[in-house]
């Protein structure tokens, strides 16, 4: 018979299932109430900066398309 390293770990109880709004709520993470809540302000410094940015993504998105 073999061993395995399966064999040689420790032994873990089994994991607690909480269920994922019990998770949610213990984080204090609530739903959004509207899409401004997502909005960045200010995260691009310029407008230069943001072009660049938009730029880098849709080159990245087409690298090694034929």
């Amino acid at each position: 018979m073999t061993s395995s390293s399966a064999e040689q770990l420790p032994e873990w109880g089994p994991a607690e299932h909480v269920p994922a709004e019990e998770l949610l709520r213990r984080q204090g993470i609530r739903p959004i109430e509207s899409v401004d809540e997502l909005a960045c302000p200010d995260l691009f410094e310029s407008d230069d900066e943001l072009d660049e940015f938009i730029s880098y993504v849709h080159a990245s998105r087409h690298t090694g398309l034929v």
